[in-house]
């Protein structure tokens, strides 16, 4: 994505352009420089998304709209704010608006994880390992995640992932969401706990197929034993 990004930015204007020059070029309407915006706040506006509606459709349809919405209000965009924090409140808001046309139902699952491992938090990234098994695995860990993630609050959902996936500070978030420093810490201590919960009962209910031994592998095992005690007498 980072590539793309950059040979957007370099391929129409010859050069790097900062946020601000960017910000300038999208407001007179230039397309070109509001898709290197876009590629640069993508992903964090579409985690953003998913965290309120819960499913990739209806947070890239929102994402969309919300980017529309974006930039016709660009040229009123007070440049001493971060970009990244007023794109983020107006995913926010439509994705919000989308719920309540929707009147979609709040899905109030216990459940979520403490990611003080960074282990555990990096599976979230896209960052792949050469080694397909190591890859696959990585893959499979990240899905955990995600679908224990989604089951989250969706009090505690978004905050969680703008801190803990996003690694926002809690200042900028609160910006974002338009809240108080210590709600967004008291939301993001408790979607913690409920990972944590809701991880380890999963862990616990799995443990008994973990190293499976099943009938093929018993088998192989006593043929080749008994073979091998053959083959010495």
């Amino acid at each position: 994505m980072q590539n793309a990004q950059l040979q957007v930015e370099q391929g129409f204007f010859g050069r790097e352009f900062s946020e601000k020059e960017l910000i300038a070029h999208a407001a007179q309407g230039n397309e070109k420089a509001f898709e290197a915006i876009m590629r640069r706040h993508n992903r964090r506006l579409f985690r953003t998304a998913r965290s309120i509606l819960g499913n990739d459709a209806d947070a890239e349809e929102a994402l969309q709209e919300a980017y529309l919405s974006a930039w016709k209000a660009l040229d009123g965009f007070r440049s001493e704010a971060k970009l990244s924090t007023w794109l983020v409140r107006v995913v926010v808001n439509e994705a919000l608006g989308r719920l309540r046309r929707k009147r979609l139902a709040t899905i109030p699952l216990e459940t979520v994880m403490n990611s003080h491992d960074p282990d555990l938090r990096v599976v979230l990234i896209d960052k792949r390992e050469k080694q397909p098994d190591q890859q696959a695995s990585r893959a499979q860990l990240r899905k955990v995640l995600e679908t224990h993630i989604d089951r989250l609050p969706d009090l505690y959902r978004t905050v969680f992932v703008l801190r803990a996936v996003e690694e926002m500070s809690t200042e900028e978030v609160a910006e974002a969401l338009e809240m108080p420093e210590a709600t967004v810490r008291t939301r993001y201590s408790r979607a913690r706990d409920l990972l944590r919960v809701s991880l380890t009962r999963d862990i616990d209910i799995t443990l008994d197929d973990a190293f499976s031994f099943d009938g093929e592998r018993c088998d192989r095992i006593v043929k080749n034993v008994l073979a091998g005690r053959a083959s010495s007498s």
